[in-house]
């Protein structure tokens, strides 16, 4: 094999390798503090009146006679009822840290 192809080849292997290994690439280490037992992160009840707000609205837009945006808050409300669940469900099948 000519040099001049191996370089092609072996060169950005080298130097990605390079900056993973010193984390450029990869990013800096978590320095984030981890969210503290029990903490609350998201509010359940003003998600599922925020998706409540949103299925009225949209049922107000289906009268008025604008079914995209009509669609469009109901696909938003779902969401939102969707992750106060989630949420709901992280509360109550989530165990204590290992050790405690």
């Amino acid at each position: 094999m000519r040099p001049l192809k191996t370089a092609r080849r072996v060169l950005p292997a080298l130097i990605a390798a390079t900056l993973l290994a010193g984390g450029v690439l990869a990013g800096q280490t978590a320095t984030a503090e981890p969210a503290a037992a029990g903490a609350i992160t998201c509010n359940i009840s003003k998600m599922k009146a925020d998706a409540r707000k949103e299925r009225d609205r949209a049922a107000q837009l289906k009268r008025l006679g604008a079914p995209a945006e009509a669609k469009k808050a109901l696909v938003k409300a779902e969401a939102l009822e969707k992750r106060a669940r989630q949420c709901a469900d992280a509360d109550n099948t989530s165990r204590p840290p290992f050790g405690r």
